[in-house]
């Protein structure tokens, strides 16, 4: 009887330890399929130069700072250009929440801004203490998806609308209406913002215009832009069953996407196929 009570207690003890584990492993809705653009090459906004100069001025500024603006300046001032978010106001976020980009959250999960799931989110997801202990957060594939995950987070919320009549030019007053929005509860975000901006001249890239810019992209890019992640549930509409004779190039032919989507989308290395193989097609 002893016997029985102690493989009981086991079990049990098994089954609570396999539960708790539950919340820290990455997760995705297994009926959708988000993918992520291959992101195209960028073309510079002077970020090199700008740098050169501030490092002239004042050899003492971080590293590592400099090192991200060098990095992700482009893609901020790509993202300026499409939502109207101040480039400065995007990068100096993206600085201060990635801790320069050397969290762990931006290190493994590429998420930039430190955007949490929040309700109806389906890509991949991981889970760190913040506020609260194992929060949920947006793991992405790129850095890129980050930038546009959050250019869309402030378009798409009513409470960041006010923000979108300021000028563009002016980064003081969207530092503060951020603040104001609740993006963050820590009291000095603005003043932290203002001071990156200003210590790193972040407000140059605000002056980048937009059409020579989208041009030098499509240049780059044999016509290229950089797109949103597409989202594709996985129903029978959306899956195409392969038959005898069809190639990869036929059924890209056959549904109008590039063999290099359908790639993509199905995680395949090679573009070897077999019969009866349930490809997700993008319709």
């Amino acid at each position: 009887m002893r016997i029985r009570f102690l493989l009981f207690l086991s079990v049990l003890f098994l089954l609570q330890s396999c539960g708790s584990k539950k919340g820290i492993v990455n997760k995705k809705n297994p009926g959708v399929v988000i993918v992520e653009p291959e992101p195209v090459e960028l073309p510079s906004v002077n970020q090199k130069e700008i740098i050169k100069k501030l490092e002239r001025k004042n050899p003492n500024l971080n590293k590592y700072t400099l090192a991200y603006i060098k990095k992700y300046a482009p893609i901020a001032v790509k993202e300026m250009h499409e939502y109207k978010i101040p480039a400065s106001i995007t990068l100096a976020q993206g600085i201060l929440e990635s801790g320069k980009g050397r969290s762990e959250l931006a290190l493994k999960s590429n998420n930039h801004f430190g955007i949490k799931c929040h309700k109806g989110w389906e890509g991949e997801r991981v889970y760190h203490d913040d506020d609260e202990k194992g929060e949920c957060f947006r793991k992405y594939l790129y850095p890129e998806t980050s930038y546009n995950d959050h250019s869309l987070f402030l378009t798409r919320r009513k409470r960041y609308a006010f923000l979108f009549d300021y000028n563009i030019k002016d980064y003081k007053k969207w530092a503060y209406g951020l603040r104001k929005a609740g993006y963050a509860t820590d009291k000095k975000y603005p003043v932290k913002l203002l001071k990156l901006i200003k210590d790193y001249h972040l407000y140059e890239f605000d002056k980048v215009k937009k059409g020579k810019y989208t041009k030098r992209i499509k240049d780059l890019n044999d016509g290229e832009t950089f797109t949103k992640p597409i989202v594709i549930e996985k129903k029978a509409s959306n899956l195409h069953t392969v038959k005898k004779g069809e190639t990869l190039y036929s059924i890209s032919r056959k549904y109008g996407i590039s063999v290099k989507l359908i790639k993509r989308i199905n995680s395949l290395s090679s573009n070897t196929i077999s019969i009866g193989q349930q490809l997700i097609i993008k319709r």
